[in-house]
């Protein structure tokens, strides 16, 4: 009934993006990790300016006391066959393993169109149309899953704007048709929020298939725009449909969604990724609203 299990990480997304390097651009690693550090994280996630040499990398990290608890995977199971998605999926294992992460995340981005800036993310998304397309889909997934919980590291599934598994329907089917001991969910309460699902009525109703959280905030009035002017993913992103909890520019209710996690067994990471233009939005001030956050919602 407390958060001792829990701890608190960040992605470096806040300070560079992966799917827009203009945002960002500007801000090297070294910021990018001292930043986090600073602001009180003691976990990250992994983005395009992180060094891949495994000693260089955890030196760095060390000295900051910081350590890797999860990477983006770009699933492409709509899109290429098993095979190609297993090598790919393998050869990030070896990199989390050495790093000593037990968390794989990401979403299907095969057929998404959340990385086209000119395709409207509701009208465009990806969907599987047929049985057949779910079943090769989750039979992959779940074949995947098997091949890291074999290492000792979980599949924790991203459902994401844009792609096949975007609404609290798909995730339902998503988790029902793959073996909840190989896949998991990384929740994440501004991508269901986006979708026009509750977010608190999600996380109690996943809460016992999650193995990552991630939370973020969303601005209603962007998000209105989003719907009316049918912008893409990436646009609503640079304009500012994320932020950080803590800040009262967002509408997502985070003492509910906190009282869920202290209510239930989850143990492991809660990670603010709340990708925003770092122009706009300093990565540090903003970093440091939702520690502060946090820790008058936790005590930790």
């Amino acid at each position: 009934m407390n958060f001792e299990n829990i701890h608190l990480g960040i992605a470096p997304i806040n300070w560079t993006n992966d799917d827009m390097p203009e945002l960002g651009g500007e801000n090297t690693f070294e910021q990018c990790v001292s930043e986090m550090a600073l602001a009180g994280f003691t976990g990250c996630e992994v983005g395009n300016k992180f060094p891949r040499e495994i000693n260089v990398l955890k030196k760095a990290l060390d000295l900051r006391g910081l350590r890797i608890c999860n990477q983006w995977n770009s699933y492409e199971l709509t899109t290429k066959s098993f095979a190609e998605n297993r090598q790919n999926f393998t050869a990030l294992l070896d990199f989390l393993d050495a790093m000593g992460a037990k968390v794989i995340g990401g979403g299907e981005t095969g057929n998404s169109c959340q990385g086209q800036m000119n395709v409207p993310v509701f009208e465009g998304k990806g969907v599987l149309r047929t049985a057949d397309e779910w079943n090769s889909f989750t039979f992959g997934l779940n074949e995947l899953g098997k091949i890291a919980r074999d290492r000792g590291i979980r599949l924790a599934f991203h459902h994401h704007m844009g792609t096949c598994v975007q609404t609290m329907e798909e995730t339902d089917r998503l988790l029902n048709e793959t073996d909840p001991e190989n896949v998991y969910l990384n929740y994440d309460c501004g991508h269901f929020h986006f979708a026009g699902e509750d977010p608190v009525a999600a996380l109690k109703k996943y809460i016992g298939r999650t193995a990552h959280i991630h939370l973020k905030d969303v601005r209603q009035p962007v998000l209105q725009r989003v719907h009316d002017e049918k912008l893409s993913f990436l646009t609503a992103v640079k304009q500012g449909v994320f932020t950080v909890p803590g800040d009262p520019e967002g509408c997502i209710d985070f003492p509910s969604l906190f009282a869920t996690i202290r209510e239930s067994d989850y143990h492991g990471w809660i990670v603010l990724e709340a990708e925003q233009d770092p122009a706009k939005a300093n990565p540090l001030e903003y970093a440091m609203i939702a520690r502060r956050y946090f820790r008058e919602l936790t005590g930790i």
